[in-house]
């Protein structure tokens, strides 16, 4: 670990749902997490109060805007606004699973773009930079005129599932793209592992419901893999996993950066064929996900969060750390 004084002009503070995630970021970089108090009154409204001198620092808010999605949002730009009038040199939302992005266009008639709205409320707040995670629409960052660092969390899943197949685990390997949109990082992640490549056609009947139709490959005997950006009501996954067991697959594994698990998530999921989840910690793992534990396992985002945080404040690249894996959307 380099001298801890360089990195004194760094201050980086937490919202209520994410300071187990924001204390990790801290610990990689050597410093500790700020202290901040945010305070509920009885009518909801909130208020944050900062506890340490900010003027002229680089502050880092870390919070995901996931369930309850409101209030975290809500919670995010007064932080921010807190920030800038206190005189905060630069301030960056460090936002590891950004709500509303599935909201990224009009797919009919008379609806919003909310993904746009959420970026327009963190920069109204004072936000000049933002850094997210697998962003489940890469032309998200268009939606900002402001720095947008989109990471990605592949390096995290590379070295676990390294780490399994040379153990054995991982023989005869086959990556599935449980959709269309998914099949650039599944062809890199079986490029990485060695591993071949199968896609499934998803025909998406409503919000919680989904239909899968042909598979594209042969998964006959092989383990495979499958990997998205986020697991939420758990349609796509567990319906793909029937149809490539169905096919002759001898064990699945589901992978996704973000845990949301809503709905009937847990439940499917529970009695699906998939006998290993592994997620990242950019959400923190409800109560509900109990039923799980057997299946469920969540890395640590933390380490790669912290080494961005540091490249962005010694003006180093950030997409360095990424070039060995698969990358991000584009």
């Amino acid at each position: 670990m380099a001298n801890g004084a360089m990195y004194t002009g760094i201050k980086v503070f937490a919202g209520r749902g994410s300071t187990d995630l924001a204390t990790r970021v801290c610990r990689q970089m050597g410093i500790e997490l700020c202290a901040a108090r945010t305070t509920v009154f009885p009518d909801g409204e909130l208020i944050v109060k900062l506890e340490e001198d900010v003027r002229g620092r680089d502050c880092y808010v870390v919070l995901s805007t996931c369930e309850p999605v409101n209030d975290n949002l809500m919670e995010l730009c007064v932080a921010i606004d807190c920030l800038r009038r206190a005189s905060a040199g630069r301030i960056t939302a460090v936002i590891p699973y950004y709500g509303y992005a599935r909201q990224d266009r009009k797919d009919e008639g008379r609806v919003p773009i909310t993904a746009k709205l959420v970026a327009n409320m963190i920069v109204a707040a004072g936000a000049q930079r933002v850094m997210s995670i697998d962003l489940h629409a890469a032309q998200i960052q268009g939606f900002f005129d402001i720095p947008v660092d989109h990471l990605s969390a592949t390096p995290v899943f590379v070295e676990y599932f390294r780490k399994l197949k040379k153990s054995g685990e991982l023989s005869d390997l086959c990556l599935v793209s449980p959709d269309v949109g998914n099949v650039k990082v599944a062809e890199s992640m079986a490029n990485l592992l060695g591993g071949d490549l199968a896609i499934i056609n998803k025909r998406r009947l409503s919000g919680s419901k989904v239909a899968t139709g042909n598979l594209i490959g042969n998964v006959e005997g092989k383990t495979v893999l499958m990997f998205d950006d986020m697991i939420s009501t758990a349609g796509t996954v567990c319906e793909a996993a029937k149809l490539v067991r169905e096919r002759g697959a001898k064990d699945v594994i589901a992978a996704a950066t973000h845990a949301v698990l809503v709905g009937p998530a847990v439940e499917r999921l529970a009695s699906s064929p998939i006998s290993r989840i592994v997620v990242t910690n950019t959400i923190p793992s409800p109560a509900r996900a109990l039923p799980l534990k057997s299946k469920l396992i969540q890395l640590d985002i933390g380490p790669l969060l912290g080494e961005a945080i540091l490249r962005i404040h010694n003006n180093q690249s950030v997409s360095a750390l990424f070039e060995d894996t698969a990358g991000v959307k584009r």
